[in-house]
């Protein structure tokens, strides 16, 4: 799409101030639109006007500040106040339900809500995670077309996803004021540069669970592939090399974890199954990816207790355990579904004691059975060994030989393939990883 493609400012307004919502709203002030973000949390709002940033996620809190300051991003509680906005982006979220299908509560209040506040000739676009149809069923709601503009956004890189994403995909339900409804999106978009898709509503939707769950696919096979690379005497970190250098594969997921998590990407797959299944498609190669993963957690408990015992049936009743990250991936302060968090709660099943540290994450957060330290020497400290589970960067800086000292035994379980092997083991540490 040429960066100049329509661009003129809209007043936009925004549903929901979370995470999508926020960034969307911060990143489209700065494009020079002028943003009206509402959201039913009263205090949430009220300290975004103070230009106070509940999410650690770099780069955003300067952009909300900067654009508070100067007038082009306030907030409200009232949706009456989107009464002029020419653009509506639904950015409520949709929290999956234990059968795998989205809670669609919250959105479809909001969109009732705005039934009787948007001006006629406004454009609503879905940039909620939703189910197939469901933009659809918005546009006979509201009486309108609208647009499915799915999200894109990796946690830790946000602002810069939006800003400088890989594509941007607009999906319109067909219908009177399609064709406007396309263009008025794409233009709000001016000033990126990146390929558009144009498709319809029902694509757009399927294409953000698509990505996701082929991302989950991609990370549980490698993990797999890991497991099967310490039975045979291979070395995944070499196999990965050379399955990064086939370009059909592509370099990116293809590194060993402890599973998968976050906000998108269990949620994405359970509804993507639930969808296949509702419509008579077997998925089993996705039911197989998540399967995998709650393996995944199971194995990955099973290499600390032989690590740290010396057997894969040793008691870890009692055993002081240090682990090191609690996010689900390095970057943010997110431990919604963390692989980090399942793998602690079965050491703790298994009668572990659990001391945590996590550069990113903040000491209110829920992390179950693990006591929060706030130096990585209070982890370290009489612990049987550590347990490396969110790949911080600057966990490779650590003196590890001051934590070997401060071990009760220097066990070291690096669950990311992140640290140099010679220098920890020079430390004083015995260190093991995975898929070798």
């Amino acid at each position: 799409m040429p960066e100049d493609s329509g661009r003129r400012p809209f007043t936009v307004g925004v549903v929901g101030t979370g995470y999508v919502g926020l960034t969307s709203a911060a990143c489209l002030a700065h494009l020079g639109h002028r943003v009206i973000g509402a959201d039913i949390d009263a205090t949430k709002v009220a300290a975004l006007r103070r230009a106070e940033v509940p999410i650690a996620e770099p780069g955003l809190a300067d952009l909300v500040g900067a654009h508070v300051a100067d007038g082009g991003l306030t907030f409200t509680t009232d949706l009456a106040e989107l009464a002029t906005a020419e653009v509506i982006l639904l950015c409520v979220p949709t929290p999956a339900h234990a059968d795998g299908t989205a809670d669609l509560a919250p959105f479809d209040a909001a969109v009732a809500a705005l039934a009787d506040v948007l001006r006629h000739d406004a454009v609503v676009v879905v940039k909620s995670t939703v189910p197939v149809g469901t933009t659809r069923r918005t546009a006979r709601a509201l009486g309108r077309s609208a647009v499915s503009n799915p999200e894109f956004l990796r946690e830790g890189h946000a602002v810069h996803d939006f800003l400088h994403p890989d594509r941007l995909v607009v999906g319109t339900v067909p219908g009177p004021g399609e064709g406007r409804a396309t263009a008025t999106v794409t233009a709000l978009y001016g000033g990126i540069s990146a390929p558009l898709v144009r498709t319809d509503a029902a694509s757009a939707e399927l294409a953000k669970y698509a990505s996701n769950a082929f991302l989950a696919l991609k990370l549980s096979y490698v993990n797999v592939l890991a497991e099967l690379c310490e039975h045979v005497g291979a070395d995944i970190g070499d196999v990965a090399g050379a399955m990064r250098l086939d370009p059909r594969i592509g370099a990116a997921f293809l590194s060993p974890g402890p599973g998968w998590g976050g906000s998108c990407l269990p949620k994405d797959t359970r509804a993507l199954l639930r969808t296949a299944t509702e419509a008579g498609v077997d998925f089993a190669v996705l039911a197989d990816t998540v399967t995998a993963n709650e393996h995944q957690h199971d194995r990955v408990v099973r290499k600390i207790r032989e690590a740290v015992t010396g057997s894969a049936e040793g008691s870890l009743d009692g055993v002081r355990l240090g682990l090191l990250g609690m996010a689900f991936k390095a970057g943010t302060d997110d431990v919604r579904e963390s692989p980090a968090l399942a793998v602690a709660d079965r050491l703790a099943c298994a009668g572990a004691v659990l001391t945590g540290y996590d550069p990113g994450v903040r000491r209110t957060a829920e992390l179950g059975a693990v006591r929060w330290a706030d130096e990585v020497g209070l982890v370290a400290k009489d612990a049987a060994g550590l347990v490396l589970l969110t790949e911080w960067p600057q966990f490779r800086q650590l003196d590890w030989r001051q934590l070997a000292a401060l071990t009760d035994r220097p066990v070291l379980v690096d669950t990311r393939d992140l640290l140099d092997a010679g220098s920890v083991v020079r430390a004083g540490f015995s260190y093991h990883r995975l898929g070798r």
